[in-house]
């Protein structure tokens, strides 16, 4: 009876994943938010702001790994709680969220490690011997690193809220996170000039605000889930069956922390290295919009397509498949028109960066984005089909997926554009021939999954 009564089993398919993947959207869009408002506010710090944006640039991709492991265990948190939920299993649900929450302080006591040991080194390897910014990326890296909590366990509880179909109180949750990240950026870091540490206290504040307030939704509102000390006891079974799918998810995650290093590390052995480098670095962060807009839908595509299939009504999964990638098409579409127009203003945003350098900057940036957008459509699809193949069990081809769009497409096109003397120019091409090349093989690999999972001719078995 309960199932009956969840919207995720009765409202129309396209309805149910624009009305849940409209706050997804939002919330997953604020996670870009904290990396675009540090960088705005270093850059424009004054003298040190270029050196302080290569800083943040080199730190990034440990910045992504822990959003990407992060996220991955929430993705895997989500298909298994809708999943349960939808098969009427609440036990497994309860046992399901315990085990959650023991994986955020693993993986958190790991980062912790890392920000005490890691962080230094890895900046080192990057900075190529320039001291002050090695300074600068490690003094922000360790904060970042040591007090991850916030922004890992918020990827815990907003899965929560995701999967009972609450996904306006994660949003909120978010977005109180993020408002106090930009108050205190801008306090931090002027008024008070802490410089690059303001912007890394100013991030860690504020995921820590919305892990309080998510924390604060799940207990009070999330009634269909229990909260029993005893479910906190790790279960091999649950966390292999969180992993089947969460480990696949992290993977891919990851990669975009393997193609920020790899790509960073080709950019510095060009000729203009710490241009190309440095608008490189604030590109990708604006494009984090569009990314992690097209994250959200997958997210909800992930939600919705598994409780539907954990129910075994094929006729609704095959719906959600449908108005999924539709959804995210037209998102994607909208998203990239919107970035074409304003290539301009958003590289703007980095204005006050002082010199030639900062112009170039500014000129580099915008040309970065009229490119590279033009790939956003075939981002959209594939991370679409990434989703609906992850919601049906499979683990392997979403992360083929990622390979392919991060690393195996774009490492050589990158390098080939950066020996050129026009690399500047040249180089953001990598990006949508990738996007496209991967959208191709992502259509074969959705045709033969969904032939195999969600035949036309046959109905799912029935859930017990």
């Amino acid at each position: 009876m309960q199932t009956k009564q969840n919207k995720m089993s009765v409202m129309p398919a396209g309805r149910l994943i624009l009305s849940m993947g409209l706050p997804m959207i939002v919330s997953m869009i604020l996670q870009a938010v904290y990396n675009i408002v540090d960088t705005a506010f270093v850059i424009n710090m004054g003298e040190e702001g270029t050196l302080g944006n290569l800083a943040l640039t080199y730190a990034f991709p440990i910045q992504l790994l822990i959003i990407a492991v992060g996220v991955g265990t929430g993705v895997g948190l989500n298909a298994l709680l809708s999943k349960s939920l939808g098969e009427g299993d609440r036990a497994k649900a309860d046992r399901t969220v315990g085990n959650g929450v023991f994986l955020g302080l693993v993986i958190y006591l790991v980062f912790l490690l890392f920000g005490l040991f890691g962080a230094k080194p890895f900046i080192a390897m990057q900075a190529q011997g320039n001291e002050r910014v090695a300074e600068m990326g490690a003094e922000y890296l360790a904060i970042c690193c040591c007090f991850s909590f916030g922004a890992i366990g918020f990827t815990v509880y907003e899965r929560f809220l995701q999967s009972t179909g609450k996904t306006m109180y994660s949003t909120i949750s978010q977005i109180s996170g993020a408002a106090a990240n930009i108050l205190l950026d801008y306090v931090f870091i002027y008024p008070l000039q802490m410089g690059i540490a303001g912007a890394a206290w100013a991030t860690v504040i504020g995921q820590i605000l919305s892990l309080l307030v998510a924390m604060l939704f799940h207990y009070s509102a999330n009634k269909e889930l229990g909260n029993h000390l005893k479910d906190l006891l790790p279960s091999g079974k649950i966390i292999k069956e969180i992993y089947h799918i969460g480990l696949s998810a992290a993977l891919m995650q990851g990669m975009l922390s393997v193609m920020m290093l790899g790509v960073n590390l080709i950019l510095g052995t060009a000729k203009e290295a710490a241009l190309l480098q440095g608008s490189f670095g604030v590109y990708y962060k604006i494009m984090q919009f569009a990314l992690f807009a097209c994250f959200g839908l997958s997210n909800t595509i992930i939600s919705v397509l598994s409780y539907n299939y954990g129910m075994g009504d094929g006729e609704r999964s095959r719906a959600c498949v449908r108005w999924g990638i539709v959804i995210t098409l037209i998102v994607s579409g909208m998203i990239a028109a919107l970035f074409e127009g304003l290539a301009a203003p958003l590289a703007g945003l980095f204005g006050m960066a002082s010199g030639e350098s900062g112009e170039g900057l500014i000129e580099a940036v915008a040309l970065a984005v009229r490119i590279a957008s033009l790939g956003y459509l075939f981002m959209g699809f594939s991370i679409a089909v990434q989703g609906v193949l992850q919601a049906l069990g499979s683990a392997l081809w979403p992360l083929l997926i990622s390979c392919l769009r991060l690393a195996v497409f774009v490492f050589p096109a990158v390098w080939l554009f950066s020996l050129s003397g026009s690399a500047v120019s040249l180089v953001w091409w990598a990006f949508p021939i990738a996007e496209a090349l991967t959208a191709a093989v992502s259509a074969g690999i959705l045709v033969a999954v969904l032939h195999k999972k969600l035949p036309v001719c046959k109905p799912l078995p029935q859930a017990a």
